[in-house]
Formats: structure tokens, sequence, C-alpha cells
């Protein structure tokens, strides 16, 4: 009987450790569902050891047109923070630990790849970076952003035609790659000079976004940016022409170009007036006086009305 006790104890451990050895090994150890060969998206991804790392002078190896073209540019600085550790350093600073790439060429697990990923994603590793400031904060809220576009949309570390901001064209060759109206419109007779290079798209718009419409700099009201060069039409004035303040320059003119000289949106000045001072109108303007002869168009309401964008002396802007 005893005999048979020591033998069924026996059989219990054998059966015993058949199932551990079937089990496998602990959950520590067991391989990671992530160690596939797809790039790594997360946009934080800087917790490696050190020993992850290769450095950017391993990377220039194989990769020697693009390590020039970043040890050129602004991003070798930026790039360069020995106080953060490895993970905020060269390439690997964007690109995400190499050394397992280094170790085997074809192991791209552990990479982030622009080409590779999501316009997301893009977006989010870059503002690890340049999420501070006023230029950026409301770059994922913005119209490109929402559209699907990325950073590297419109910048390149590698490949730009800029030295400054890295944009893969020029402006405003670059803006008009998708604004192909907008084109048109600075093509027309009198227009703001952007095509002759003083100014660009960038003084007017910020493309990383704003609070206000048509990402427009500054004031929602879109009137603000124009006082940046238009000072004398700003104020404020004791008698304000209430289009100016309530729905801004854009009420009367067009921003990028027209056949008019003073950019208006009708070449007739009575009729764009009259958009508003008219009897019939739900604007709350003062309607045309009946001494006015409106059938002589050429007599423009300007004439008279000479300080139409504000006046300090006359309530009608006669001076």
């Amino acid at each position: 009987m005893a005999r048979f006790r020591a033998l069924s104890l026996t059989g219990l451990a054998i059966v015993t450790l058949l199932a551990v050895v079937q089990s496998g090994t602990p959950a520590q150890d067991k391989p990671s569902q992530n160690d596939s060969k797809a790039p790594a998206v997360a946009p934080k991804a800087r917790t490696a050891g050190p020993s992850a790392y290769a450095g950017s002078d391993t990377c220039k190896a194989c990769h020697d047109a693009e390590y020039k073209s970043w040890s050129e540019g602004p991003h070798w600085k930026t790039t360069l923070n020995a106080k953060e550790g490895p993970g905020h350093q060269g390439c690997e600073a964007c690109h995400g630990a190499a050394a397992a790439h280094i170790s085997d060429p074809t192991d791209i697990s552990k990479l982030f790849l622009f080409t590779k990923v999501s316009a997301k994603d893009i977006n989010a590793r870059c503002l690890v970076c340049h999420a501070g400031g006023t230029q950026h904060m409301n770059a994922l809220n913005s119209v490109h952003a929402k559209n699907g576009l990325s950073c590297t949309s419109c910048h390149t570390i590698h490949h730009s035609e800029t030295k400054e901001f890295l944009l893969v064209k020029s402006q405003p060759e670059l803006c008009y790659s998708c604004h192909l109206a907008k084109k048109a419109e600075f093509e027309m007779p009198f227009h703001h000079r952007v095509n002759e290079g003083l100014i660009q798209c960038t003084d007017c718009h910020n493309p990383h976004g704003t609070e206000g419409p048509n990402q427009v700099r500054m004031a929602a009201t879109q009137d603000a940016v124009c006082f940046k060069c238009h000072t004398d039409k700003q104020g404020p004035f004791v008698y304000e022409h209430a289009p100016v303040k309530v729905d801004g320059c854009t009420s009367c003119h067009v921003v990028h170009g027209g056949p008019n000289a003073h950019m208006l949106r009708l070449s007739n000045v009575n009729l764009l007036c009259l958009q508003c001072h008219t009897t019939s109108s739900f604007s709350s303007a003062p309607g045309a006086p009946s001494f006015h002869n409106q059938a002589t168009f050429f007599q423009a309401c300007t004439l008279c009305h000479v300080a139409i964008h504000g006046s300090n002396f006359s309530s009608t802007f006669f001076k």
C-alpha cells in the first residue's frame, strides 16, 4: 500500500512537470505581439534604454544624404540635447531607437517612418517639440489638419527647397498646389503683390491654424491683419464706418485680387454702397436720400464721402 502511494505521488509529480512544460514560458518571457516588422507609431516612444540607440554617426554609414541635409539644417542643433538622453538626440530623436535596425536592417519595428504612418501620427510626432508658441497652438484643429494634411505635406527635413521653414516648395507655389483658385485671383489686374515676391501667403494666413475663419492671422473679423500694412485705415475714429468694425475689410474689398483699382467687390462704387444704404435694406444703414441722383453713375459716392473708412470730424464721412 505504501509503495502504491509512492508511485502515485511520483506519477503526480511527472504529470505536473509535463503540464508546466506544455504551458510554455512565463508571461513576461512570451514574445510580444508588437514584435512585428511594422513601424512603430507612438509619437513619444523615447522610453527605450540607452542600449537601444545607435547614434547618428552610425546612421550616416547608410543614409549619408539624409545625414548631410539634417546636419546642415535647423534640426541639427535642436536634436542634440545631451541633457535629455539619447532618445532626444540626432536622427533617433525623430525616428526612434535604431540599434535593432542596425543589427538587422530588415527590422524596422522600432523605427518611426514618416512615409509609413498616418497624418495624425506625423503631426503628433512633430508637436512633441513644436507644440510651444502661438504659431502651432491650433495645429491639431487647423483646416489643414482636418483635411488630412500632415506637417510633411508642406515641410521636409531632408529635401527642402527653402532654407527657411524647410518647405517642400517655396511660396506661393506651395500654396498654389492646393489653392488653384487663389492663383487665378492673384493674376487679376489689381492684386496683392504675392507673385512679385513682396508679400507671402503666410503674412496674412497662419497655415497651422487660428481661432478665426480662413486661418487668417490676428482678429477673427479678418480686418486686423489688413491694418499691418494699411495703418491709415485703422483709426480709432470718432465716427466709424460700421462694416469695418462689424464685417471687416472684406465686406467691401476682395482679398487677393480683382478688376477694380481699390479691389472693391463691385467696380461700380454706387452699387456697392447701395447694397447697404437703401430703404429696402435690412442692414440698418441709412438709405440714400432722395436728392442723390443715381442716374449719373460716374459720380461715385466717395467723391463726397471721402473719409469712407472713418472720420474724426463728420458723421457722414465728408472729411
